[in-house]
């Protein structure tokens, strides 16, 4: 797959938009707002994934914090050095969630859910990088969350979300994608990681 000419045109595979076409009285096709529902999406993906979810991990998880044996200038030094990364790690993980997610989803013309995904294969900006990035970035707000609030349940979701992100990636997305854009998926694949970043091979 080429990097620089996937966004904002078809690839190889069945068109997902194939079938038949509702059309304006003017025989244009209507224009669907694909962004308002991808805002809809994002806003309640994240209110459950990154509040409601973590809330219930950090409930279950939680156990009664002795003091540490150290003074009390030190422990509020440590406090606030933890509150410190875990508000870093949560603001960067969320700003660079939200610019991947607005790539994919301008470039892909879609929002990127199962049930309504992207029409176009994105595979520039971030997605030349590594192919999750939005996944990576999800953990990394939750581990600002678990270091934030020192919750043991939150790093036991971290464990979990990183499991059933292995499965859903492997056994539910990548078949699909593969399915959809054939070789051209399968290329891209071969040259770009699942999950570690990697500067983007030379391709001139």
């Amino acid at each position: 797959m080429d990097d620089g000419g996937l966004c904002g045109k078809m690839v190889n595979g069945p068109s997902p938009t194939s079938g038949p076409q509702e059309s304006s009285p003017s025989g244009v096709a209507p224009q669907k707002p694909f962004a308002l529902r991808a805002t809809i999406y994002t806003i309640g993906f994240l209110v459950v994934v990154l509040g409601v979810i973590p809330s219930i991990f950090h409930i279950l998880g939680k156990m009664p914090v002795r003091d540490l044996p150290i003074g009390t200038e030190i422990r509020l030094f440590w406090t606030g050095f933890r509150h410190l990364v875990g508000i870093g790690l949560f603001a960067g993980g969320l700003f660079t969630y939200v610019a991947c997610s607005a790539w994919l989803i301008y470039c892909g013309r879609g929002p990127h859910v199962e049930f309504d995904p992207p029409k176009v294969f994105v595979a520039t900006g971030p997605y030349r990088w590594v192919r999750n990035p939005v996944v990576i970035t999800l953990m990394i707000c939750v581990l600002g969350e678990a270091i934030y609030f020192g919750s043991l349940g939150m790093f036991v979701l971290i464990a979990v979300g990183c499991c059933f992100a292995q499965y859903q990636v492997t056994k539910i997305e990548e078949p699909r994608l593969r399915e959809r854009f054939g070789e051209t998926y399968v290329e891209y694949c071969n040259r770009v990681h699942r999950w570690i970043p990697r500067p983007p091979a030379d391709e001139s």
